[in-house]
């Protein structure tokens, strides 16, 4: 088990998903699919693709922000009310923890919200490790459970915090 390297997100954000998109959240729903929204910084808009790319492969729709069409071109109040609207809407909260995210001033008000709207096994955190080894996300994973990659980027597993043992991601996901 390891925490995300942030080189294997960018090299599925190359790859063609196995899995279309469904064109809206209520259309994956219907067809029985978990939907997540990711929260990230749009500095690494290739990191979240490779993610979405990735969980797609589990079944699972995620909503990026900037591939909202109704999304206003640049942040305000409307932008808050829909993203508010979509963490509620989703099955589960994911936060990339990146260098940019944990920095960024969206970010953390997005986990804040979703921690006062979502259950706590509806939040996990993404850690990632940067090319240097760095690691991203400590701040939170005392707090929330954790995304981790198993078995060479083949399966995805949700951890408690502290806990070595966890449930394969399509598993845990039954449970929302």
């Amino acid at each position: 088990m390891s925490i995300i390297a942030q080189s294997e997100l960018l090299r599925y954000a190359q790859q063609v998903p196995l899995r279309e998109s469904a064109s809206t959240l209520k259309v994956a729903k219907a067809f029985g699919r978990k939907t997540v929204f990711l929260s990230h910084s749009h500095k690494d808009a290739e990191l979240a693709k490779g993610l979405k790319n990735r969980l797609r492969e589990q079944d699972v729709e995620v909503y990026i922000d900037w591939e909202d069409n109704s999304m206003p071109d640049k942040p305000n109040g409307e932008t808050a009310k829909k993203v508010k609207e979509k963490i509620v809407e989703c099955h589960l909260f994911l936060f990339l923890a990146t260098q940019n995210s944990v920095s960024s001033r969206w970010c953390p008000w997005e986990i804040g919200f979703a921690d006062g709207k979502k259950a706590y096994d509806e939040i996990a955190i993404v850690p990632t490790r940067d090319e240097r080894g760095r690691y991203y996300g400590n701040e939170y994973l005392q707090l929330y459970r954790r995304l981790i990659i198993t078995d060479n980027m083949k399966k995805m597993g949700v951890f408690r915090p502290g806990e070595d043992k966890g449930n394969l991601l399509g598993k845990y996901l039954t449970y929302l």
